[in-house]
């Protein structure tokens, strides 16, 4: 799994903010998961993502413009299909 969250180079506290999120809800949820914070406006249009932070999670554009709090992070985590068949499996 890869999580992304993309800000303007200026950014400011609102791209930690979201890091803080993302690891407390991985956290949470017990997953191991790629997380990288990109400080680039070439990523963030290729992505279409004009409002800053931006996440990205399995290259799906999730949450642009605002700081998600960790229960709508792990709410984003937990529909992915294969999150979905891991703990099926496990169930």
């Amino acid at each position: 799994m890869r999580i992304d969250i993309l800000c303007k180079p200026d950014g400011n506290g609102r791209c930690q903010q979201t890091l803080e999120n993302v690891r407390e809800a991985l956290m949470d949820l017990a997953i191991e998961a790629e997380v990288h914070v990109f400080r680039d406006k070439r990523k963030m249009i290729d992505h279409r993502a004009y409002l800053s932070p931006a996440l990205v999670v399995d290259d799906n554009l999730r949450v642009c413009g605002r700081v998600p709090d960790p229960l709508e992070i792990r709410n984003m985590i937990r529909e992915r299909p294969r999150y979905r068949k891991r703990f099926d499996e496990v169930a």
